[in-house]
């Protein structure tokens, strides 16, 4: 009985790629795909949504705190 192979599509170019263990960039297609991806992470193109866990107010005081 053979497996069938997962495929997915790569988040930055949609393309489909197969979800195994020799694809060393998974979930992405390519090493291009991945920096891609971290580079919008980097300038916060990319967010998650809700509220922020610490305000600027409060990592000061934290920052203060352990100085």
């Amino acid at each position: 009985m053979s497996q069938k192979t997962l495929t997915v599509n790569c988040p930055t170019c949609r393309c489909q790629i197969e979800w195994k263990p020799e694809n060393q960039h998974r979930p992405f297609c390519s090493e291009r795909c991945r920096l891609i991806d971290l580079g919008e992470w980097a300038s916060e193109s990319h967010k998650i949504a809700g509220e922020p866990a610490l305000d600027e107010a409060s990592s000061d005081l934290m920052e203060n705190l352990y100085r």
